[in-house]
């Protein structure tokens, strides 16, 4: 994607400045245009270098609380279920909302709605960069489409679904990470200090060690002399990583990787089948068309070639390829998604087709999460006694050779 600087006018005529990725500059002014009606420049931005690009990005800044917001959304939901005008709504569940980003937002959303501004458009401006791309969309489609209660409940159920999600797999994680953490910790202790006090016995002695003990008393050398050198050279492999990463061509390559790697490269993609699922169910939900629910789809998925490959599916569906076509042609999602695509179209139920597709990947999902760990952890534990059993024997072999030689 390439990045382009633009100026729009607001609804309530202010004047924006910001930076948006397009694919090109017609598609960076199609996104624009979906929340300034008014686009007044729009240019590629200037070349800072992968270097600039690194120093200047992102740090801190404002970031949404999944829990907060997912609440905020069934909130909603249930408030206008019950009749109550939306200006209202609006300042109640910012009164009680205790997160402080949250509550700062909706305190804006709730003076603009109150004098006549629409509740998307002022989501979209005051949440700038905050919410996701596809619950301003919903709200926007729900609003035009006079079923808001509806819009805010679809969009509570999907992202329930994912905070649920989410905290499902940073619960397993946690044991596998504290083990990892435990074997670092115990192989630097046994390198720094309990090695070198064996190897000060054993140089007193003044004897032959055996080939095993050298070798151990060379790595915990090697460990102790340049523990300054191996974090800078980490620190660069780290930031090279991400200096790469930051060019187009490197994104992409980094991208491709993800999705050979092993265990993780099927993680990778049964989640963007997944994301692609959900999101569509959901946009399909709203009442968008097709072609604009690929196209915002694109923007939510993880993985940039992914990403970038559905993206270009839109001007596909323009000329008049099925979905299931295009995405065939593709081939960068399962076949099994792209088969019930099809078959969805073909019915004319794509939505529940969707819907069961994005149950049946989520499922599969967290299977495969639940297996990586499960391998992780007796791999970590075998790790852990492989470097333990060496240092043990590497020890006890050069003790039994100082005690034959007495």
């Amino acid at each position: 994607m390439e990045t382009f600087n633009y100026t729009v006018m607001s609804p309530d005529g202010k004047k924006i400045t910001g930076v948006i990725e397009g694919y090109n500059q017609m598609d960076a002014a199609s996104r624009l245009k979906e929340s300034y009606p008014i686009v007044l420049q729009l240019e590629a931005a200037g070349e800072k270098g992968v270097i600039g690009n690194f120093l200047g990005s992102d740090i801190g800044g404002k970031k949404l609380n999944d829990k907060a917001f997912t609440l905020m959304c069934s909130q909603f939901a249930v408030i206008l279920k019950s009749g109550i005008p939306i200006s209202r709504t609006v300042r109640l569940i910012a009164q009680k909302m205790t997160d402080k980003t949250l509550k700062s937002v909706l305190n804006e959303v709730a003076n603009d709605v109150e004098t006549g501004r629409s509740l998307s458009a002022s989501f979209a401006e005051r949440g700038e960069g905050l919410f996701p791309l596809t619950f301003l969309e919903s709200i926007r489609a729900g609003e035009e489409a006079g079923n808001l209660d509806t819009a805010f409940e679809s969009v509570s159920e999907h992202y329930t679904k994912q905070v649920k999600m989410k905290g499902k797999v940073r619960g397993a994680m946690i044991y596998p990470t504290f083990v990892i953490t435990l074997a670092v910790v115990v192989v630097i202790v046994l390198m720094v200090k309990v090695v070198p006090t064996f190897t000060a016995i054993f140089a007193e002695q003044g004897s032959q060690l055996p080939a095993i003990t050298r070798s151990l008393i060379a790595i915990s050398n090697f460990f102790r002399n340049n523990w300054l050198i191996l974090l800078i050279v980490i620190a660069a492999i780290v930031i090279g990583i991400k200096v790469y990463g930051n060019t187009e061509k490197g994104r992409m390559n980094l991208a491709k990787l993800a999705l050979r790697l092993p265990v993780l490269g099927e993680i990778n993609v049964l989640s963007a089948a997944s994301q692609f699922a959900n999101t569509m169910t959901m946009m399909l939900g709203a009442g968008l068309p097709i072609t604009k629910a690929v196209n915002i789809t694109s923007r939510t998925l993880s993985n940039y070639y992914i990403s970038t490959e559905v993206g270009k599916l839109s001007g596909e569906l323009e000329v008049g390829k099925s979905l299931g076509r295009s995405l065939r042609e593709s081939g960068c999602l399962p076949d099994i998604l792209t088969d019930m695509v099809a078959v969805g179209e073909e019915s004319g139920e794509l939505e529940q087709t969707l819907r069961m597709t994005a149950d049946y990947y989520d499922s599969e999902l967290e299977s495969a999460t639940a297996a990586a760990l499960a391998k992780l952890e007796p791999a970590t534990l075998i790790f852990m006694g492989v470097v333990a059993g060496y240092i043990v024997i590497a020890i006890y072999v050069a003790m039994f050779s100082m005690y034959n030689g007495m």
